[in-house]
């Protein structure tokens, strides 16, 4: 062991004298270019400028100048380590063959001067060498070169192996085909159509946005949502684009680039790309179309034009406009063919709301990210080689909070032994936290998170405007925010089938909730999918009151809480046995076949600890019952709590609730307690989640989506607009349902039953020894009146040897004697 050690601690001492050395080799480099500089052009006739001029001139030709030059650029991008370009040409031969190639060109242009039979015989090499010194010659390494080039291949022949070499070598070092420049030339061609043109095909595209059919304007003129490119405008994309190779080879991992994606793209859009058409009548039907405010009165919201978009709002409308438009809009959003419970006609006008209600989020310039990836990149790969770890770095994907270095250690070093570097990889970095993904499914790297120096938002507008989002198919779509490369992640609460939402208080679990419910008010009618919502806290979904999504009015009573899950319970088992009756399987065939559809319910709790606190084990058995048979029958649930501890996430409700999301959390328990892993103790909060979905082998890290509370009241009041207050209609049958209090009379069964009740609820707890002493009755009898309290709900179920908590105080029984 102590052998190891020293030898450890000789080759990282070796490895950072290099290091250190690295900028003496650069100022050297650059000191001999500048005296080779000033030597060749010196008009003193020392004897070393004179040597100097001759040999160089001998050998390069008219290039020797070029020699200096290249030794003082090669000096200088020594010490530039945040260029990506430069990295590329340090990390890869290419900067010899382009050297080479220069050469050979510069012999190519000689080659008609040429009169020699061999350049290696005596007579003929000082002849070379003597119309190098003079002006007139190539040089000698150029003429040997071209000589056999051309003995090979003809004239022509060696010109085209060049050139043809040298644009894979170009290829190579850019990292571009020779498809995306068929491609880029494409565009430019097709650009030359006029403007008059252009207006037209995006006047007509945006009158399309009813039937969601503007997910591409024209492929050959204006790209949605891309950069605006330049000259090099196709490299840049190509390595923002660029994937992961899914195998690499080991021997040649030294000479490879880390590719660099997922940075941000311009949110560029057709308005944009037209600046300076402004006067044009068909761009203004275009701001109109896009800047309208909402309307004030109902009024203006009947006010469609024959194309089905309103002639203020530009709202997306699902029933407006043609049949084929309709049919087209139901084909493509509606994966449950649900269209009336009983009221549909008062849906028959509804409208969904319209991105423009939300906020745009400014995109931050990425340039200072890109040098500081690169430079964590090489500084991350240096720790590993410090701690004699044999790896590279594969890849670096740049999200909106953190980045993801892709570690790839060569064969026979353990998984673990990166792992164990953790703390000490943080510390290199000067990160907050890292997190370790070890491996990354689906590829044979380790995946290193560091937060961002700061965090890009991720808003709701940018989730709902994104074509994932219009062509999911499930009304029941919950658009979650962006994974680690930026991408936009979209899931179905349907194939969850139920979901865990846990987290600290501030990590963004409300949000998470607004936003899963506003997912849905963008996507579903109200009558393919109800709500019913429970809010113990009062504030938090007391503003979704009024909207027609909704079953009956936010639960806010921990006392009917369990009430309205019982009801649920109730309802779960009256479709199925309507499935029996008509010999359907699940919603979806039931459907098919009945003439009344059935919404989804989606039932969302916010805080489960409150309800834990007040009635326990009614409501842990409703949710265990929902959990296992509910999904069949199109009813999902979702809960939430910011106290992820066993008494509130019981192990009964994790085994039946698969799915999984976890915000920030203090402690490895509390992580291990949500998703059964450590991990979410790692996360940077205000929306950074690890989503753990069913079936998953790892859960997906996942910067959430924000809404804030003015782009959340403009959506409400949208959607409560287009219905009055007559119009929007609860279920009665369940709010009596739910109303309906437990008020057991207190019969004769014992005559000290009420007294004991009395002394339980003064002194705020319960147990049968307690009872004993008091009364002075047997064990027995004791007990009896225990197991009476609780089926009245007046005490706790049983905790072992602790006393049972009391559930109402004495204002409650005061009011259930009466």
């Amino acid at each position: 062991m102590g052998l190891f050690n020293k030898t450890s601690k000789k080759k990282r001492k070796k490895k950072q004298s290099i290091r250190f050395n690295s900028e003496y080799h650069n100022l050297i480099t650059i000191f001999l270019g500048v005296f080779l500089l000033y030597s060749l052009n010196s008009s003193s006739m020392g004897w070393i400028p004179v040597l100097i001029q001759n040999v160089f001139k001998g050998l390069f030709g008219g290039l020797s100048i070029f020699i200096p030059i290249l030794l003082i650029v090669t000096g200088i991008l020594g010490f530039m380590d945040g260029n990506e370009y430069i990295y590329r040409f340090r990390k890869t031969k290419v900067y010899f063959i382009a050297v080479f190639f220069i050469f050979v060109f510069y012999g190519l242009l000689h080659a008609g001067n040429l009169v020699v039979d061999s350049p290696f015989q005596k007579s003929m090499m000082m002849e070379i060498v003597h119309q190098g010194v003079a002006g007139n010659g190539c040089g000698l390494i150029s003429t040997i070169i071209v000589y056999y080039m051309c003995k090979i291949f003809g004239v022509f022949g060696a010109w085209l192996v060049s050139i043809f070499a040298l644009l894979i070598a170009s290829v190579y070092t850019f990292n571009i085909s020779v498809s995306d420049m068929i491609a880029k030339f494409k565009e430019t061609k097709n650009s030359g159509l006029s403007t008059k043109e252009r207006l037209a095909k995006m006047k007509d595209a945006a009158l399309n946005l009813v039937t969601d059919e503007v997910d591409d304007i024209d492929d050959k003129t204006v790209v949605a949502g891309k950069e605006k490119k330049g000259l090099f405008g196709g490299l840049k994309e190509k390595f923002s684009k660029e994937e992961a190779p899914e195998e690499e080879d080991y021997d040649n991992v030294d000479d490879k680039t880390i590719k660099i994606v997922g940075f941000n793209k311009a949110d560029d859009d057709y308005l944009e790309i037209l600046e300076g058409t402004q006067s044009m009548s068909e761009l203004d039907v275009l701001k109109e179309l896009q800047e309208a405010d909402i309307p004030a009165d109902k009024s203006d919201l009947n006010a469609l034009n024959r194309d089905g978009v309103s002639e203020n709002t530009g709202i997306y409308s699902a029933n407006a406009g043609t049949a084929e438009n309709r049919s087209a809009y139901a084909d493509k959003n509606n994966d449950i063919d649900i269209n009336t419970t009983g009221n549909g006609d008062s849906y028959k006008n509804y409208r969904l709301p319209s991105p423009t209600l939300l906020n745009k989020v400014n995109k931050k310039s990425d340039e200072n990210v890109r040098k500081k990836v690169i430079k964590n990149a090489e500084l991350l790969e240096r720790t590993l080689e410090d701690f004699g770890v044999d790896a590279s770095i594969s890849q670096v994907t740049v999200g909106p909070a953190i980045t993801r270095y892709e570690i790839q250690p060569k064969p026979g070093v353990k998984v673990s032994k990166i792992v164990n570097l953790t703390d000490d990889i943080a510390l290199s970095l000067a990160a907050r936290s890292i997190r370790v993904e070890a491996p990354i499914p689906g590829k044979n790297a380790i995946g290193i998170e560091v937060p961002n120096d700061e965090t890009q938002m991720v808003g709701i507008r940018e989730i709902v405007e994104s074509d994932e989002f219009k062509n999911f198919k499930s009304p029941l779509a919950m658009g979650l925010g962006k994974d680690v490369s930026g991408k936009i992640f979209i899931s179905d609460i349907a194939k969850m089938p139920h979901l865990l939402i846990a987290g600290s208080t501030g990590s963004g679990k409300s949000v998470c909730v607004n936003t899963l419910i506003n997912s849905i008010l963008f996507k579903a009618r109200p009558d393919e999918v109800k709500l019913l919502l429970i809010d113990p806290k009062v504030v938090e979904l007391s503003n979704y009151n009024g909207i027609p999504h909704l079953l009956i009015p936010v639960v806010t009573d921990p006392s009917k809480a369990a009430n309205a899950l019982n009801w649920a319970v109730t309802e779960m088992n009256r479709r199925y046995k309507l499935f029996s009756e008509s010999g359907s399987r699940d919603i979806k065939s039931y459907n098919e076949k009945a003439e009344e559809k059935l919404p989804s319910i989606v039932i969302i709790i916010d805080e489960l600890a409150d309800l834990m606190m007040t009635s326990a084990k009614e409501v842990e058995d409703y949710i265990c019952r929902l959990a296992q048979k509910a999904r069949a029958a199109g009813m999902h649930l979702v809960i939430a709590t910011q106290r992820p501890s066993v008494d509130v996430i019981t192990g009964v409700i994790k085994a039946n609730i698969p799915s999984r999301i976890a915000f920030a959390v203090s402690s490895r328990t509390d992580s291990r307690t949500i998703l059964d892993m450590g991990g979410a103790e790692k996360l940077l909060g205000k929306g950074d989640m690890l989503f753990h979905p069913l079936g998953a082998s790892k859960p997906e890290r996942l910067q959430g989506a924000f809404i804030s509370e003015g782009e959340l009241e403009k959506v409400i009041d949208f959607v409560k607009g287009q219905f009055s207050s007559e119009e929007v209609k609860y279920e009665e049958d369940i709010i009596e349902s739910i109303s309906a209090v437990k008020t057991t009379p207190i019969d004769d069964e014992d005559e000290l039953l009420p007294q004991a009740i009395e002394f339980v609820v003064d002194t705020g707890q319960a147990s049968a020894s307690m009872l004993q002493r008091r009364f002075k009755i047997g064990f027995n009898r004791a007990a009896r009146i225990i197991d009476s309290m609780e089926e009245r709900g007046i005490v706790g179920q049983n905790e072992g040897s602790r006393p049972r908590k009391v559930l109402i105080s004495k204002e409650q029984y005061e009011e259930i004697k009466k």
